[in-house]
């Protein structure tokens, strides 16, 4: 799966949110654009033609024949790639190891993206990059959802790290979110887990750890809803 990014971002006396995510159902890297809570502009391409093309921001990204064109080169290319590197047979390729190529190609554009609009805030020219298709109206139907961290001053206890967040969407709390976890520590794979939110918009993760390990080790949590996504990466510490 590919994990989004969120930013926040000062320029001048703004503070704006930045969220990227990608979106599976339309083959759509998406980055949207938040002031206190309220959508102000969307940045958004077909990672399928963005692979054809090698940039994003491509100008026929919306061409359903670059879109098909691209499917066929993002295929070649992890393809070839995989075969020279030894990790997939050029004639026998597990599909496995084919999906995570592409998801990884797939989150290099995201984040190439996310940083396009990082620079257009920076440089005060953020009106220039973001889509012009959407209206006042469909940027203010835009909820931002936001995950919380509510233990964050206790987060180990009984030899194990738990995690309890809260998620909501315009500060009402959202049931039946999907939270994803990847927990990363240097002497053991990651760790992957998955809860649903319930109907106050809380979950909580439990994982067996040596508290010693912690300030070496971080958390990644995605919420996914109703097709969009909040992404927050938290380093830990003793207590």
């Amino acid at each position: 799966m590919i994990f989004g990014f969120n930013t926040d971002i000062r320029h001048e006396d703004t503070v704006y949110h930045v969220q990227s995510e990608a979106r599976e159902g339309e083959q759509l890297l998406q980055t949207q654009v938040f002031v206190q809570g309220r959508c102000i502009g969307k940045r958004a391409v077909s990672y399928a033609s963005s692979v054809e093309a090698e940039q994003i921001g491509d100008p026929n990204a919306g061409d359903p024949n670059r879109i098909e064109q691209g499917k066929a080169a993002l295929d070649r290319n992890v393809d070839s790639n995989d075969a020279r590197s030894g990790a997939i047979h050029p004639n026998v390729a597990d599909p496995n190891l084919v999906e995570t190529s592409k998801d990884q190609h797939k989150e290099k554009l995201l984040r190439n993206l996310h940083r396009q609009v990082l620079d257009a805030i920076r440089e005060g020219r953020l009106d220039s990059i973001l889509d012009k298709r959407d209206t006042p109206e469909t940027l203010a139907a835009v909820k931002e959802l936001d995950l919380e961290w509510t233990n964050a001053v206790s987060v180990h206890a009984r030899g194990a790290l738990m995690m309890q967040l809260r998620v909501t969407e315009g500060g009402t709390p959202i049931s039946g979110a999907r939270l994803t976890f990847r927990f990363a520590r240097p002497d053991a794979a990651p760790y992957y887990a998955q809860v649903l939110t319930d109907g106050q918009g809380k979950a909580e993760m439990s994982v067996q750890v040596d508290e010693k390990s912690l300030p070496d080790s971080s958390v990644l949590v995605q919420a996914s809803f109703a097709g969009r996504t909040a992404t927050r990466k938290f380093q830990l510490r003793p207590a």
